[in-house]
């Protein structure tokens, strides 16, 4: 008998009819098949046992190798519609039972653990069809045995409860139990170019746009609604505290501070990195303080991960413009810097020592004129001027050499004082002032006689 005939003849055979083994002798095929119906793996109980050297399992197979059951490789696709239409009740008993009653193995597409009964099969189901899945066939390979059948091929499932579709791989091994076709093997895996999930989508000016949601939660002055932009594992290494903070607790205590000056962001320059659930954005910042007017631009580093369905912050380094650390200087003329000794002057003419003293910035240094001892606080300057001021001094610059830094300036020269009693003396000055509690103050004073004189003096 032909091949083509017995074929022909097995299909108006039914389900349970069976030929002699040695009258069948069809041919395994492995002819390629793309198709857009459903596919799994299935496979046919044989009289082999397998065991391994872990996880050993070994079960008896009924022999039946004395006949086999005839079928085709397009019963053996349809093979899938029974069990896709058991998915499709939600049942999984009714899905279980579609395995083999003894030796079914299940290696599921979304569990680690290897199924090898009806009990851990239907367990499995319990929780995959949760997701409502239906099943398409896109490429399959069949080969028919004596007695066993094997679809192998990729397929796409449709989850009904997200209208998501997953790709993957199959294999069923399929035998012919109590007259009917059960699953003895099944195994599903991802595709493995795929395996890591695709990202959520975002664009460039979308990841531009996420600034907003964190300066808008600024905006509201609630630090809470601000350390909330952040992701559940965040590090956040502020512009102005030394400290990093990598939980909801510490980022929170950050703005409990900052936000006491009403910031309001800008970004003046943006780069843009999209990768797979993150993104960045890296460039330059402008805040406006709205607690003192203030302008403050900043380096800023964001990186985003796509968390619990939205966007969060999982990084963010602020920095301080680097040429721009050092605070811009107090503004201060020549002429201003040579005034300032009008203050120091004027304070003298009170002839009240603390007045005087009070001219002299927190960490100065007075080099007197008249006393071998460096003055370096305030007690010890003002006790200076006590003995000092008795001759009523008051003073008159004769030459002046101005030079101003960033903050701080100097003047140095000669000066004359005209005492209470006519005398005058000549001395030789240096004055360097410093900008401190919003005036300038003398952060270093050194007076000294003019040497001539005194070296004329002594010889």
């Amino acid at each position: 008998i032909s091949t083509s005939a017995l074929r022909l003849a097995s299909r108006r055979l039914a389900r349970r009819s069976v030929l002699p083994a040695s009258t069948l002798n069809i041919e395994a095929s492995k002819t390629p098949v793309n198709v857009a119906t459903r596919s799994f793996f299935f496979s046919k109980e044989s009289k082999e046992s397998s065991s391994s050297s872990s996880s050993t399992s070994t079960q008896s197979v009924k022999d039946t190798s004395s006949v086999a059951v005839a079928t085709t490789e397009e019963e053996v696709r349809g093979l899938f519609g029974l069990w896709n239409d058991a998915l499709a009740t939600l049942d999984s008993d009714k899905v279980a039972k579609r395995y083999a009653s003894s030796g079914a193995v299940l290696l599921p597409t979304v569990s680690d653990t290897p199924r090898t009964d009806y009990d851990s099969i239907k367990d499995y189901f319990d929780n995959f069809l949760k997701l409502q899945p239906q099943g398409e066939i896109v490429e399959s390979y069949v080969r028919i045995g004596h007695n066993w059948a094997q679809d192998a091929g990729v397929y796409d499932f449709t989850l009904g409860t997200t209208g998501a579709k997953v790709k993957a791989r199959y294999s069923f091994i399929y035998i012919n139990e109590n007259g009917e076709w059960k699953i003895a093997h099944h195994h599903s895996s991802a595709m493995p170019e795929g395996i890591v999930p695709k990202g959520e989508p975002i664009t460039e000016g979308e990841v531009k746009g996420l600034f907003s949601l964190w300066n808008n939660a600024l905006a509201t002055l609630n630090p809470d609604e601000v350390a909330k932009r952040y992701s559940s594992k965040p590090v956040l290494l502020p512009t102005v505290s030394d400290v990093p903070r990598t939980d909801y607790d510490t980022i929170k205590d950050y703005f409990v501070n900052f936000l006491q000056l009403k910031p309001q962001g800008e970004i003046v320059e943006s780069h843009v990195t999209i990768g797979n659930n993150w993104c960045q954005d890296a460039g330059v910042y402008e805040f406006t303080m709205g607690a003192t007017g203030a302008v403050v631009k900043a380096r800023y580093s964001f990186v985003y991960v796509f968390e619990d369905s939205e966007w969060k912050i999982v990084h963010h380094h602020s920095s301080a413009m680097p040429e721009g650390i050092v605070p811009k200087g107090e503004p201060i003329t020549e002429d201003e810097v040579k005034g300032l000794f009008k203050l120091w002057n004027d304070a003298l003419a009170t002839l009240d020592p603390d007045t005087v003293a009070k001219r002299y910035a927190k960490s100065s240094v007075l080099l007197p004129t008249v006393s071998d001892i460096p003055r370096t606080d305030y007690e010890s300057i003002k006790a200076y001027f006590i003995d000092f001021l008795q001759k009523k001094p008051q003073g008159e610059m004769l030459e002046q050499h101005v030079t101003i830094g960033n903050n701080w300036c100097q003047d140095a020269g000669l000066y004359v004082f005209t005492m209470g009693d006519g005398s005058k003396v000549k001395g030789r000055y240096t004055f360097t002032y410093v900008f401190e509690d919003g005036e300038w103050k003398i952060s270093h004073h050194h007076s000294s006689i003019m040497p001539e004189a005194a070296l004329a003096a002594m010889q």
